[in-house]
């Protein structure tokens, strides 16, 4: 009992024991980083309890022992001491930024002050444990400092570019930038080598910081979100300005993928004997969707100038040839073109393509007009000749806008091809030109052709997937199931399963 009594009280049995379970600690505590803090900041109060109490200052150099086991003891009880103290901070400064929620952020600025830290602690063993002169050691390792920082130059700039770029933050971790050379991409980490940026097709570009902090950037998400893009279009001369600068407001007014407000404008940057030069210029909600909305425009400037039967010019520079279609030759008629621009008539013969043509019929809507009402069931296939009409969900609250349809768009596939009802309002935003297709002549066409209603399901279940995210409230059991589409196209239009060739 009595040696028992004298290990527990032994400085040198409570040291170990101490260290024993300050290791067990960490062992338990790894990826826990405020667990790991904690154990870290008790483990160092009572080692200091310990010293004090035993007479022991670890910043005090000199000390005396009355043997070689406490000398050596006293010896590492110091090391440890400025060891767990730089512990300490260490778990601290990685919880601060744990915290702020910035860990990829301040990885520099992280690997900077722990450097600091263990070198601190470092020099402070030196000094105080093997007592000798710091200041000595560090001008006799002037000469050596010096050959490796020239050997380290490059390394060396990478760090001490970093460290501006930090200190200046003209970008952080999730801004897009764009560099003078063209590559641009999101921040993803900042090191104490180099920045890595992730670009639109998922690809990791690492950037040197002292060639980014050389280089002019561009810091494309700005203060919010919101990023401004630009598109520059060019049309023949055929019709005057203010007709392109009319055709063209419409193609930003018929687009989903843009802000409405800020509005997007129109402006007319040229006009020459070869072409008028007209500049879009929009807003997306994020820097992400500015690809899919160049996309959209590019679609929709295709499509609303040849309904306002405008042409598209040549680049600056380019001979201007004069080209005429073919189809428009042959099938001069306005029907025809809007049949045979449609994906969902794709499968038509010549001969199937013009008996439609000649059965359709033109309608004209004046702006805001309601087309066909909420939970109207059409009769009739509606394709959108000109102008721009909106798709909006009334509720007894509000009245959501789900989509607007440009020339080509087509309206009322549900009613003529389910025999459901419209479950939104359509409303012309403008003056609307559009053609009907009445659902008896559709039919004929299918009782030549019984496997038109297949190749219908397909593409009307493709169409009615990727209107999914607009929340129509299409049917589920029919969306996304060609044979059930086809299987309810043949029942409403009593088509025999027996294809006819």
């Amino acid at each position: 009992m009595v040696s028992f009594t004298h290990f527990v009280q032994d400085p040198i049995a409570q040291f170990a024991a101490l260290v024993a379970l300050a290791l067990i600690a960490r062992i338990l505590a790894r990826g826990h980083s405020g667990t790991r803090f904690s154990a870290n900041v008790v483990f160092f109060a009572l080692l200091t309890v310990l010293l004090v109490s035993n007479s022991v200052a670890p910043w005090i150099g000199d000390t005396t022992a009355e043997d070689l086991t406490h000398h050596i003891f006293i010896g590492l009880a110091k090391a440890t001491w400025w060891i767990g103290g730089a512990m300490t901070l260490v778990s601290g400064v990685r919880l601060f930024l744990i915290f702020e929620r910035k860990p990829r952020e301040g990885r520099l600025i992280q690997d900077l002050l722990v450097g600091l830290i263990y070198s601190g602690a470092a020099l402070a063993v030196i000094a105080f444990v093997f007592s000798l002169p710091v200041g000595t050691l560090i001008a006799t390792s002037g000469v050596f400092a010096i050959v490796l920082g020239l050997a380290l130059q490059s390394t060396l700039n990478d760090v001490f570019s970093g460290i501006a770029l930090n200190l200046g933050r003209p970008y952080t971790v999730g801004d897009w930038i764009a560099l003078e050379d063209g590559v641009q991409g999101r921040v993803v980490e900042t090191n104490w080598r180099a920045t890595h940026l992730l670009n639109n097709t998922n690809d990791l570009i690492i950037v040197p910081n002292s060639a980014l902090a050389k280089a002019r950037l561009t810091n494309l998400t700005g203060t919010d979100e919101i990023h401004g893009a630009t598109i520059t279009v060019r049309l023949l001369p055929t019709r005057p300005p203010a007709v392109v600068e009319e055709a063209m407001k419409t193609v930003l007014l018929s687009a989903n993928c843009i802000l409405t407000s800020p509005p997007p404008s129109v402006s007319i940057v040229g006009v020459d004997s070869s072409a008028i030069e007209v500049e879009l210029a929009f807003k997306v909600s994020n820097l992400s969707r500015a690809s899919a909305a160049r996309n959209e425009i590019y679609d929709l400037v295709f499509r609303h100038a040849k309904a306002a039967g405008l042409q598209l010019g040549a680049p600056h520079g380019a001979q201007a040839d004069a080209i005429q279609s073919s189809d428009g030759i042959k099938h001069p008629g306005t029907a025809w073109r809007l049949l045979n621009s449609i994906a969902l008539f794709s499968t038509l013969t010549e001969d199937e393509m013009e008996s439609l043509a000649a059965s359709m019929k033109r309608l004209t809507f004046k702006k805001d007009m309601v087309i066909a009402p909420q939970d109207a069931s059409m009769t009739s296939l509606m394709i959108v000749r000109s102008g721009v009409v909106v798709v909006e969900k009334q509720t007894e609250e509000s009245c959501e806008e789900l989509t607007r349809l440009a020339p080509g768009d087509l309206f009322g596939e549900r009613g003529v091809l389910m025999g459901t009802p419209e479950t939104a309002r359509i409303r012309a935003l403008t003056f609307v030109v559009v053609y009907e297709i009445s659902k008896d002549h559709l039919a004929t066409v299918m009782h030549d052709r019984p496997s038109l209603s297949d190749e219908l399901g397909q593409l009307l279940a493709k169409r009615m997937q990727s209107e999914e995210h607009l929340g129509t409230g299409r049917d589920k059991e029919a969306s996304g199931q060609p044979t059930s589409l086809a299987e309810r196209i043949r029942h409403l239009f009593e088509v025999p399963h027996t294809l006819k060739k």
